[in-house]
């Protein structure tokens, strides 16, 4: 099986990820994760990227595009994957297209207003990077290691705007692009976790 997750910041494609790749043995392959790893060493990718991403703007797609391709190469893959994050443009699917096959194109749909009120209200912990969000929880103390909480520069407000005018650029038209192709389904993502993954589950079944 070898998936992508399509949709906004803030809708949920993580979670979902860790849920599918869990659920039918594939591997994940998150490029935010791959990233923020990068920033955290302070490589010279990780830099890079991080001016990017403090702005709410994509990282170059030769950048992206390299690393994918040495991921998918990886013998995890051998089973299938599921990739979180990626493809962001147009140009990017056409280079995946050289890469591998796609079986199903996932996207998960959310309104604006919940995608923004969903990542501005995240609060991340510096000491043991555990994250809350104020909806759960109102307090400025982490209640694991009691670390003060801070809000990340790319989920602050403003920058979440930004970030969802870049998404509705320039990867909105891969909606467009993989219903073409025959390859997207859509499930409404402004559900609990549990109500999405089961709307996917559903999909997959065609796959079977």
């Amino acid at each position: 099986m070898k998936l992508i997750l399509l949709g906004a910041p803030g809708a949920g494609k993580g979670t979902q990820a860790e849920r599918i790749a869990e659920q039918y043995g594939l591997a994940h392959i998150s490029t935010g994760d791959m990233l923020r790893a990068e920033m955290k060493k302070g490589t010279e990718l990780g830099v890079m990227a991080k001016s990017f991403t403090d702005k709410g703007e994509l990282v170059p797609d030769d950048v992206i595009i390299a690393m994918v391709q040495k991921r998918i190469s990886e013998r995890d893959c051998d089973n299938g994957f599921l990739l979180d994050g990626f493809p962001r443009t147009v140009n990017q699917a056409d280079a995946l297209k050289t890469i591998s096959d796609i079986d199903m194109v996932v996207n998960i749909d959310v309104p604006t207003e919940r995608l923004v009120a969903r990542i501005s209200g995240r609060r991340m912990c510096p000491g043991c990077g555990a994250s809350f969000h104020i909806s759960m929880y109102r307090g400025s103390i982490c209640d694991k290691c009691g670390a003060e909480l801070y809000i990340r520069d790319d989920d602050k407000e403003e920058t979440v705007y930004n970030r969802i005018k870049v998404y509705n650029e320039k990867t909105q038209p891969l909606i467009d692009y993989y219903t073409d192709n025959g390859l997207l389904k859509s499930v409404d993502g402004d559900k609990s976790p549990e109500q999405v993954f089961e709307s996917i589950k559903v999909l997959l079944k065609e796959l079977k």
